[in-house]
Parts: C-alpha cells; structure tokens; sequence
C-alpha cells in the first residue's frame, strides 16, 4: 500500500490519505470543491464546484502518473439531486467514452457545506 499526496489538489482535513495505491489500483478520497491555492471554496454553484472537484482529483491521479482515462469507477455525493443534470454536464467535460462506472446520490450535507464531492478508483495500466 502506498500513499498518493500532491500540494496541487487539497491537504486532508483529518486522518487519511488524498488516495491510495493497492496494486494497480488508486483510490482517491472524496474531494470537495477547495481551490488548493487559495484553501477555500470556489466562487460559484454546482458547475464551479464540480468542476474544482474534478479538477482535485485530476491533480492527485496526475501525481500517480494516471490521467483521467484510467478511472473506472466514480461517485458523486451531492447536497441537492436537482443539481443533477448541471453536475452532470460539467462531469462530461473530465471524461471520454468508454465512460467509467458511476453512483451518483443525494446526501443530507457533505464536508464544509459543499454541494459536491467526487471518489474514483483508477487502474493503472
């Protein structure tokens, strides 16, 4: 087991790791919309959010030398299922077909009042 950490996506606010290498296997922890520079929230609703998720995750699956093409599984936690379709149109933005698997569920709040947070597993090729 190995731990993935990088200062391009979010520190960890509490005991565990931005993500872990299990064999060819990288599971990231579910990242919330904090812009790494600044430590906070991006400005915006759910499209920003979603977008600065993914853009967390990205920073981390670049740091174990993956890119977003080796996700093959996602989920999505957020605040408010009506955001759906507007998450769902920035997601589509970060992925290509053939699409990774995906859970995507309402929670009653997530971390610092985000309305999004994003986990992948990535396989390493």
């Amino acid at each position: 087991m190995k731990a993935i950490s990088t200062t391009k996506a979010p520190a960890a606010i509490g005991p565990y790791s931005q993500a872990i290498q299990v064999g060819n296997l990288v599971y990231t922890s579910g990242q919330i919309p904090i812009d790494p520079a600044t430590g906070s929230f991006v400005e915006g609703g759910i499209k920003e959010q979603t977008r600065q998720s993914l853009t967390n995750v990205k920073a981390i699956l670049d740091e174990a030398g993956l890119t977003m093409g080796n996700v093959v599984k996602t989920t999505v936690f957020m605040a408010d299922m009506n955001d759906f379709a507007d998450m769902n149109a920035v997601y589509a933005e970060f992925f290509t077909e053939p699409y990774p698997a995906r859970s995507a569920v309402a929670v009653k709040t997530l971390p610092k009042g985000a309305l999004v947070e994003i986990e992948v597993v990535a396989e390493i090729a």
